[in-house]
């Protein structure tokens, strides 16, 4: 992850269009208030829609499978891939994003991947018509992947600019107002559905075009390179060899990764499970940006809740309502009771939404308590804190990238599931059982009484 090399004061003209910074102190009371809060807060929102527009290109697929009626000859279990390959790709991209931020700096870094969305749009908004091959969809669908990378590099970039006190609500607002761009997607589609209708699929990815020529000219003109920046040489290394690195990772797939991949695949599974009430798509596309956008909405909840009540327990309780909720699915898709069905489904999006943020909330208290307990030990405590924000960092990139995955799993168990029996009961078993394993291992790690318990996560 990236850090600050020492404590750097600011440049003269920053505050207004951006000027090169020679030095940063966000921690400096005096420095923040004149001068260093118009900087962080420019920069925050240039990035919350350079990262929403990644995430909207990123979910493109969750769109576009909608679009791809009889004349296309795709199956369901083909859909689910097309689905499934943006978020892998995405995930990958995560961690180089994570580390590109201080090897190149935060505004040209942001001005590249904004850039980079143009690869899988153009062709996109060019190629997507009756008769393109099934090859050439996957091709496309992967390169989507290029806009989950672009989190990862957001929130890294962000987390440079604010002191620590402020770290949270700035995170927060980024990650949100990034998550928002799935549902938003989702509302272009059911606007081009709703308008010139499913034979027009190349309108969707050719919307966002020039929101991405509009992102980047703006992270170009209104974002800053910090001095200081490097990569702690030996923090990933070391972050991958601790075992709650593992365990956090574990959780956020349960989090994150059942967000984005139910986000990929709602539609679809609408339209699967309730055919006679979703014949067409566009009857599908004016729910399914509806789990989405509350899912994104309540994830700065999570934070606060877990700032009260602590992060372990919010994330247990948490995984104990989506084990319900997911159990209410399974029952409802057996009993085809489609009220029930959405109220299942939305309330997995919204304890997906909640866990994103208290999950990330745990990784830095795991280590803040780790650092109290080694500088009573040492007697040096801002090692101890220095070792704690270098770990919390690694681990926050290795978790967001292996989270993710969840994404994959999500759609690739769905696809599965009806590959095997024609409906998704197997996938809401496995769903029900990932999230028992969740809390269940919450509980052992970090809440069970006992001599290593981790206090304050």
């Amino acid at each position: 992850m990236s850090t600050l090399a020492s404590p750097t004061t600011l440049a003269p003209a920053a505050a207004g269009r951006p000027g090169p910074i020679t030095e940063w102190r966000p921690e400096d009371p005096r420095f923040w208030a004149t001068t260093g809060a118009p900087v962080a807060r420019r920069n925050l929102y240039v990035s919350i829609f350079a990262e929403h527009v990644g995430f909207s290109v990123w979910s493109l697929w969750s769109v576009m499978v909608l679009f791809l009626g009889p004349e296309y000859g795709i199956d369901p279990a083909g859909k689910f891939l097309l689905t499934a390959v943006p978020a892998a790709l995405g995930a990958v991209l995560r961690l180089p994003y994570t580390l590109a931020v201080a090897r190149f700096g935060g505004r040209n870094w942001t001005v590249v991947s904004a850039l980079l969305l143009l690869v899988p749009a153009v062709p996109m908004a060019v190629l997507i018509e009756p008769g393109v091959s099934y090859a050439t969809l996957m091709v496309l669908a992967c390169l989507t992947g290029v806009g989950g990378g672009n989190f990862a590099s957001s929130m890294a970039n962000i987390n440079l600019f604010f002191p620590e006190r402020l770290k949270g609500r700035a995170l927060g607002l980024n990650a949100g107002g990034g998550n928002l761009g799935v549902p938003a997607v989702q509302l272009v589609g059911l606007a081009v559905l709703a308008t010139a209708g499913a034979a027009y699929p190349r309108l969707v990815p050719a919307v966002y075009l020039p929101l991405i020529v509009l992102a980047a000219l703006l992270a170009a003109r209104r974002l800053d390179n910090l001095p200081g920046a490097r990569n702690e040489p030996g923090a990933l290394r070391a972050a991958a060899r601790d075992p709650h690195t593992w365990v956090m990772s574990l959780l956020y797939i349960g989090t994150f990764g059942s967000f984005i991949g139910f986000g990929f695949a709602f539609g679809q599974v609408l339209q699967l499970q309730f055919h006679d009430r979703f014949p067409t798509p566009v009857d599908a596309a004016w729910l399914t940006f509806l789990g989405p956008l509350i899912g994104s909405l309540v994830r700065p909840f999570g934070g606060q809740l877990a700032d009260r009540l602590g992060g372990a327990r919010v994330t247990f309780g948490n995984f104990v309502a989506m084990a319900a909720g997911a159990g209410l699915v399974l029952y409802a898709a057996r009993d085809r009771s489609f009220p029930l069905y959405l109220a299942g489904f939305l309330a997995l999006f919204v304890f997906s939404g909640i866990g994103n943020g208290s999950t990330y909330k745990m990784i830095p208290a795991i280590f803040r308590a780790r650092a109290a307990a080694e500088a009573e030990l040492t007697g040096d405590r801002e090692a101890a804190e220095r070792r704690a924000r270098r770990l919390s960092g690694a681990l926050i990139g290795i978790a967001g990238a292996v989270g993710a995955s969840g994404g994959v799993l999500v759609n690739v168990a769905f696809r599965q599931s009806f590959l095997a029996s024609g409906t998704a009961d197997a996938a809401y078993l496995a769903f029900l059982g990932w999230y028992a394993l969740c809390f269940l291992v919450t509980w052992a790690v970090y809440l069970r009484p006992g001599p290593r318990k981790l206090s304050g996560v």
